[in-house]
C-alpha cells in the first residue's frame, strides 16, 4: 500500500488549527467533530502532554494534495483500503465476479440469438 492515497495527510480544507484533526478523520473516515472531540478529552485526560505530538504531526505532517480523491464515493473507497485492505480487496473481487456473470449473460443471449457470430466466436477459438 504504498499509493499516495493511503497516506496520512495534514487536512488544511477542513481544518480549525493545524489540519492534524481533520487529517485523521479523513484518513480513518470518522467525522472529524468526533475527533477533535475525542483530541479535547486526551488533552484532559493526559494533563496536556498530548500537546506536543500534535504540533509535532502538525509540522511533519504533509499537506494533503487538493486533488487527492475524484469524489466522495473514491474517498470512502481509500478509506476503506486503508480500515481493512483485504475486505476491500473481496469486495472488488466481488464486483468484478458480478460483472462478469452479467457480461456473460450479455454474450449468451447475443450469441444464442445470433447464430452467425455464434460460429465467428467459434472460430476463433
Amino acid at each position: 500500500m504504498n499509493s499516495p492515497r493511503t497516506k496520512f495527510y495534514r487536512d488544511k480544507v477542513n481544518s480549525k488549527w493545524m489540519g492534524v484533526c481533520a487529517g485523521i478523520a479523513d484518513y480513518t473516515g470518522v467525522n472529524s467533530i468526533w475527533v477533535r472531540l475525542g483530541f479535547v478529552g486526551l488533552i484532559f485526560m493526559t494533563g496536556g502532554t498530548i500537546l506536543p505530538f500534535y504540533f509535532l504531526t502538525g509540522l511533519l505532517a504533509d499537506k494533503k494534495p487538493p486533488h487527492l480523491y475524484g469524489d466522495r464515493q473514491e474517498q470512502q473507497f481509500w478509506q476503506g483500503v486503508r480500515q481493512s485492505p483485504t475486505r476491500t480487496a473481496r469486495e472488488v473481487k466481488g464486483r468484478l465476479r458480478e460483472l462478469d456473470r452479467r457480461l456473460a449473460e450479455v454474450e449468451t443471449y447475443y450469441v444464442t440469438s445470433n447464430p452467425r457470430l455464434s460460429a465467428e466466436i467459434e472460430r476463433l477459438r
